[in-house]
């Protein structure tokens, strides 16, 4: 099963323990992706996030949090992106583009949390990308810059979606799938 390293955004400072986690839209999502691996087995997100230390919040940039994503990062065999209308270009969420998708090349699993079926994806009639889209990408102007370089897929937030795009073979490293823009074929 691949290594999926999670992009999500948070306040900082953060501490995952504390009351207000959870209300942080995009680490409620993490934490949703989480659970259903806790309740199913099955479900394929193997977490790189499980796999290292922790990072912690107050701990020096350049020294430690850096240093210590890129280490996690580089056993990762994509990226999980998860976009909400509460997404920010954090300094942490750009290295974690900038590094993986500019240096590592990570193919990209986009998980759109305010969509919730394929068609809310795509303009109607047609199989071009919906304008929705194009609007979370410009919440993160790096991603919106690199996304180029590697194949992305494109889900909205349903289990089973999500289920079969962390299936599919062609978006993990060394897939030499051609960098685009996909969708699901379900």
């Amino acid at each position: 099963m691949p290594n999926n390293y999670c992009v999500f955004y948070v306040e900082e400072p953060f501490n995952e323990f504390t009351a207000g986690a959870i209300v942080q839209k995009d680490y409620f999502y993490y934490k949703q992706l989480r659970t259903w691996k806790g309740q199913d087995a099955l479900f394929p997100f193997n977490d790189v996030h499980d796999k290292k230390y922790d990072v912690r919040d107050g701990s020096d940039w350049d020294s430690v949090l850096k240093p210590r994503i890129r280490e996690r990062l580089k056993y990762a065999d994509n990226l999980i992106l998860i976009l909400s209308e509460d997404t920010f270009q954090s300094r942490c969420v750009k290295e974690e583009i900038e590094y993986g998708i500019g240096c590592l090349k990570l193919p990209v699993i986009v998980i759109y949390t305010e969509l919730r079926e394929k068609k809310d994806m795509l303009v109607a009639g047609k199989n071009d990308v919906n304008f929705k889209l194009h609007y979370f990408w410009s919440k993160l102007p790096i991603f919106k810059h690199l996304k180029s370089q590697v194949p992305v897929l494109h889900v909205p937030f349903d289990k089973e979606m999500v289920t079969k795009a962390l299936k599919k073979k062609n978006f993990v490293k060394n897939s030499h799938i051609r960098p685009n823009n996909y969708m699901l074929t379900i």
